[in-house]
């Protein structure tokens, strides 16, 4: 079952930053209490939400790559849960763009981009950082996380203004490497539903207890509702001394 869908997605990945399929809306979610999730972005083109994003510090935002064509500029949404509901929000210009230089467009491997905002974030009740695993380990097979953003409730869309969150159950590498194949790695990792990411999404945290531990990446083309493969996501702890390179000497 999964050899069709891997055969739809090695002819989808080179165009993946402009596809629905990669720009991974939360499915079998429910609304987050309002601004429960402080560190949470929206990155927006022209006005508009393009990809989550989440505050690693009062001056960095973490998203994937994929999100950054290397032209256009985004900015980053602060303090939102109703994308329509512009009291309280706070926008920023992005200052700096990092994609990881090892980024492949067509593997999906390297895929984060952390973006310096034009200033300091002011911390307070609806915007604060959430932290990051602060050494290279793997996440059990089995364990409960949450996925969350503004992204389509089913393939097709709608997409949501309001923030949604779902638990995901996170699949062993050993696991993901057979149903994936060439392109799961040990710089990503791998979850499965009830609950899951779409369009939209791409970009945010998947969180375990209260650390970010990925970015959601991609996703099966066109299999956000029924899919039979789990959803990807980028391992942040792969990437430890890279973003500490950037953040460190900002």
């Amino acid at each position: 079952m999964a050899l069709i869908p891997l055969l739809l997605l090695a002819a989808l990945l080179p165009y993946l930053s402009h596809s629905a399929s990669v720009k991974v809306g939360i499915i079998n979610g429910t609304e987050a209490k309002p601004h429960s999730r402080p560190y949470m972005v929206s990155l927006q083109k022209y006005g508009s939400h393009t990809c989550g994003g989440f505050l690693v510090s009062t001056q960095f935002v973490m998203t994937a790559a994929h999100c950054w064509n290397g032209r256009e500029k985004l900015t980053a949404v602060l303090g939102a849960h109703d994308l329509f509901n512009k009291a309280g929000v706070v926008r920023m210009e992005v200052a700096s763009y990092y994609p990881h230089p090892s980024y492949n467009s067509v593997t999906m491997d390297y895929d984060i981009l952390l973006l310096k905002l034009h200033g300091t974030v002011t911390v307070g009740q609806t915007i604060s950082p959430i932290s990051i695993l602060q050494s290279n380990q793997d996440i059990p097979a089995n364990t409960i996380c949450i996925a969350t953003g503004w992204g389509y409730i089913r393939t097709l869309g709608p997409s949501s203004n309001r923030l949604l969150e779902t638990k995901v159950q996170i699949v062993g590498y050993r696991e993901c490497k057979i149903l994936w194949g060439q392109y799961a790695s040990q710089l990503k990792l791998c979850a499965v539903h009830p609950g899951g990411v779409c369009s939209g999404d791409s970009g945010g945290p998947l969180v375990c207890g209260n650390t970010a531990v990925g970015i959601s990446s991609f996703v099966q083309p066109g299999g956000c509702d029924v899919p039979t493969l789990p959803n990807v996501f980028a391992k942040i702890s792969a990437f430890l001394p890279w973003i500490k390179s950037i953040v460190g000497n900002a």
